[in-house]
């Protein structure tokens, strides 16, 4: 039954190479070999009848990458011109409509495009908008917070649980080493952080001496 969809897919391929306008005559054998040669290929190592296997992913801590009951810890202006924009992107978030969120934020930055905590907001909506991924544009907001405030412990905070979520555990680490080494003893982020610091730092396991790395 497998090879009569494989052998369906095929004449519908090539059906869709001779097609009229679809392909130049003259590259058509050599789009019909490659199919072929697709064909071949399945034949010598295909093997549908094996189970399936899935491959086990990153095993992540218990509570890793959880998002913060108070998203801000102390680091944002509660009351400041950003709290009623943060708020409506907040509550559009939790009804899952994270495009509204992200778009509201990008509102409130049209009236102050230097609040840091704007920018840091809507790197986390864009962060929450992408599945949990660090996009590009969630990055180039976390830096525009950077910029407006390089000693603002919450762009390099969230950016570095956006790479964490991503999967990018080398490049968490990296940021938040570097926040924890700048941060108050007293600080009200920096329990969270040493928390999740050290959760990052034992999935990445124990790092290789010096000449292991440089064996390999």
């Amino acid at each position: 039954m497998t090879w009569l969809w494989v052998l369906l897919a095929a004449a519908l391929t090539i059906g869709a190479f001779v097609w009229p306008g679809r392909l130049p005559a003259t590259t058509r054998p050599l789009a019909a070999a490659a199919v072929m040669l697709g064909l071949a290929g399945y034949a010598l190592q295909g093997n549908p009848s094996l189970p399936g296997k899935p491959v086990a992913g990153f095993d992540e801590p218990e509570g890793f990458g959880e998002a913060i009951k108070d998203q801000r810890q102390g680091m944002a202006d509660r009351f400041g011109p950003a709290a009623q924009w943060l708020g409506m992107s907040d509550g559009f978030a939790r009804t899952g409509k994270t495009a509204l969120a992200a778009q509201t934020l990008q509102k409130g930055l049209e009236q102050h495009p230097d609040n840091v905590d704007l920018w840091v907001g809507l790197g986390n909506a864009l962060v929450a908008h992408g599945g949990g991924v660090m996009s590009p544009a969630s990055a180039l907001a976390f830096d525009e917070a950077a910029k407006r405030d390089p000693n603002h412990p919450a762009p390099p905070f969230f950016a570095g649980l956006g790479l964490a979520q991503s999967g990018d555990l080398n490049g968490a680490e990296a940021v938040w080493s570097e926040l924890l080494a700048r941060s108050p003893d007293g600080a009200p982020w920096r329990p969270d952080l040493e928390a999740r610091l050290a959760q990052l730092r034992q999935a990445l396991g124990p790092a290789l001496p010096p000449e292991s790395a440089t064996q390999r």
